[in-house]
């Protein structure tokens, strides 16, 4: 087997030209109807025009494939991410979130629905595979310290109830949410998207975020 380890450039420039082949391959894929347990690796080849020797040089395994795709994708989720939360979060720990919570989800929203195939791939695999499970988990446990905090910020400044358990309701409004998501893509047009948004972030922000007491 050729080596692709002759220089830094040939190496790096061949390592993104196979990626790209196989990713877009893979996401071809799916985004027809395919289940990722159902997708070969023959499949992939096909579809990528590489050799086997080629894709076994750059991936370990379909595993390996799959964590590797995620996190590529979760890297532009950050980055995009991080861009609103400059505004956005800041917005949310004041007294009036809610529009801003919107805002944040109709965006997150959006993003779940252009990915959805490769994201609904990555669930469906982290269920049995712990190198997926470990990727998988360890966005949403990131969010979910994110959350946490923010609600416990707001607790110190009484602006929400002070029976609020913070850590308890930061797990719900993060894996709930993501699962929230995930079943509206599936069952839902694009067109639901907006009303969707509205709801899921008055859930959050009635529910935890501005939370009134009985006697509010």
């Amino acid at each position: 087997m050729p080596s692709i380890t002759r220089t830094a450039p040939d190496s790096e420039g061949n390592r993104r030209v196979v990626e790209t082949a196989v990713y877009t391959a893979v996401r071809t894929l799916l985004d027809s109807g395919a289940k990722y347990t159902e997708i070969s690796v023959q499949k992939i080849l096909a579809e990528a025009d590489i050799s086997r020797s080629t894709f076994y040089a750059h991936f370990r395994d379909k595993s390996e494939l799959l964590a590797r795709m995620g996190r590529s994708l979760n890297q532009r989720f950050f980055d995009e991410a991080t861009a609103d939360a400059a505004t956005i979060w800041d917005a949310v720990e004041s007294p009036d979130g809610l529009q801003s919570i919107t805002e944040l989800l109709a965006k997150g929203v959006a993003r779940h629905r252009e990915h959805f195939s490769v994201l609904a791939a990555i669930s469906e695999t982290a269920a049995y595979d712990a190198a997926v499970n470990d990727f998988y988990t360890s966005g949403l446990e990131a969010f979910e310290a994110r959350v946490r905090a923010d609600l416990e910020k707001r607790l110190g400044s009484a602006l929400t109830d002070s029976k609020l358990n913070a850590r308890i309701s930061a797990q719900v409004i993060v894996w709930g949410g993501e699962q929230a998501i995930a079943h509206h893509i599936s069952t839902e047009d694009e067109s639901q998207d907006a009303d969707f948004a509205a709801e899921l972030a008055a859930i959050w922000w009635y529910g935890a975020y501005n939370r009134r007491t009985e006697s509010s």
